[in-house]
């Protein structure tokens, strides 16, 4: 299988004090960065305090969100936590199924 990149390339310049400066930056994006969420799913074993301090640490939640996404969980009985990369997101779902709750990436 074949993979197409994409390239996108940025050019900037500087100006100081009469000097010009001219900058290029590169960024090479593969279609297999394609964005994806990272589904938490509901339980009936885990305390909701558990489950923030899990999204707080893995996720990198603040507390207020970390609460929201834990409630939503419970109530809807799931959530989408996190969008990203599936490269990104793979190891955090990792993370939180080694704490025993039930999650994919999507």
């Amino acid at each position: 299988m074949y993979s197409a990149l994409i390239i996108k390339i940025n050019f900037t310049t500087m100006i100081t004090a009469g000097n010009t400066k001219e900058k290029t930056t590169k960024q090479v994006i593969s279609d297999n960065d394609e964005k994806c969420d990272l589904v938490l799913y509901n339980d009936d074993v885990h305390t909701f305090d558990y489950v923030i301090k899990a999204l707080m640490r893995i996720c990198g939640h603040s507390s207020v969100q970390a609460e929201q996404s834990a409630y939503i969980v419970h109530n809807n009985g799931k959530c989408s936590v996190k969008h990203g990369s599936k490269a990104k997101l793979k190891p955090m779902c990792t993370a939180l199924l080694d704490r025993g709750l039930t999650a994919e990436v999507k």
